[in-house]
């Protein structure tokens, strides 16, 4: 199953590898895509995830486009941005 997931505070290669590491980690996950430009996290599963994918997005300062996005997933993207640009 494929899903298209539109998000914020997606600004670079940064955060897309930050992003790739941790929805891999989440089990059932298979294949991740990303469009920087877009704002766009693509999803494979072999099994209904998407609400744990969601989770995880928001926790990593990633919320889907119309879920609240407060300072605090401002200030945890920043810091995510930062560490997938060290770790790349």
């Amino acid at each position: 199953m494929e899903t298209k997931i539109y998000i914020e505070n997606l600004k670079c290669g940064g955060c897309a590898a930050t992003i790739k590491k941790g929805i891999l980690a989440v089990e059932g996950v298979s294949e991740i895509n990303i469009n920087v430009d877009e704002s766009l996290v693509e999803v494979t599963t072999d099994q209904d995830v998407i609400t744990d994918v969601k989770d995880k997005l928001s926790k990593m300062g990633y919320p889907e486009v119309g879920d609240a996005n407060t300072i605090l997933h401002k200030a945890k993207s920043y810091v995510s941005c930062a560490t997938g640009k060290m770790s790349s």
